[in-house]
């Protein structure tokens, strides 16, 4: 997003935050109403070109959200859009991805309310890893033959009882709504917005064989001091990994053994 766009996220997402604070505040439905609607203008081209003309003021734009909508979301779920569509948006489709994004935090911050934030984060990172090396579970859950209810139904056998509710909820969203993202890209997005949940960076890490808890430790450390902020380590094994260890932050790649190419590389990143 650029300009006005980038702007009018940033409010609401500080508005999401303030309205998520309240313990009175049910952050499952509001994802659930966010979605609704992060669908609905997603199909409707001449609603959603309504509700981000430029030509219009703010507070027309969001009498109408309010009268189209607030029968059908609850209370802070039509505030949110409303306020929302009361923002300038550069482009009427960076309003839906807006919506999309505060869908999925919201989901993510009930998830942190009940302390299962770091289980959804490992989770999707797994399944983004498993997706990744199946091209049969890639063709069955992003192919355009199968119906949303069977891809629901395929996820909820391969996750259900094994990954927090959430988690599920998540991926499932991705799946029978992708908005044109690829099953791994809207998974790495996810797992970033997870992170940032908790101010951290992401850092897939592959090694040859299972990293000891010293190691993890001189890892997550090293890349710290890289990045000058918390690293959440994302871990997998994979015995053809040359060098030892390869970590990708980004679009950063790190590629040698934790003894020394970690250490030299923080050496090196920092004096540049």
């Amino acid at each position: 997003m650029n300009g006005a766009s980038r702007e009018a996220l940033a409010a609401a997402r500080e508005r999401l935050d303030a309205l998520t604070d309240s313990a009175s505040v049910d952050a499952t439905r509001l994802a659930d109403e966010l979605a609704a609607v992060t669908a609905l203008l997603h199909r409707e081209s001449t609603l959603r070109r309504a509700l981000t003309d430029p030509a219009q003021s703010g507070e027309a734009k969001a009498q109408l959200a309010t009268r189209l909508l607030g029968s059908k979301l609850g209370a802070d779920s039509t505030d949110l859009v409303a306020g929302l569509v009361r923002s300038r948006w550069s482009q009427s489709r960076d309003l839906v991805d807006a919506l999309e994004e505060l869908a999925d935090t919201a989901d993510l911050t009930a998830a942190e309310k009940d302390g299962t934030l770091d289980d959804v984060e490992d989770e999707l990172f797994r399944f983004g890893r498993i997706a990744a090396g199946s091209t049969e579970l890639r063709a069955a859950l992003g192919g355009r033959a199968g119906t949303d209810a069977a891809k629901s139904e395929l996820l909820h056998r391969l996750l259900g009882g094994r990954a927090k509710p959430v988690t599920e909820r998540l991926v499932t969203r991705l799946v029978t709504a992708p908005r044109g993202r690829s099953l791994e890209g809207g998974i790495e997005s996810l797992s970033k917005l997870a992170a940032a949940r908790r101010g951290r960076t992401v850092a897939e890490v592959v090694s040859a064989v299972p990293l000891s808890e010293v190691q993890k430790r001189r890892l997550g450390d090293a890349l710290a001091r890289i990045y000058g902020r918390p690293v959440h380590l994302n871990l997998d094994v994979d015995p053809a990994v040359l060098g030892g260890v390869r970590v990708r932050v980004g679009d950063d790649v790190i590629n040698g053994s934790i003894a020394d190419r970690l250490d030299e590389a923080s050496r090196r990143m920092a004096a540049g």
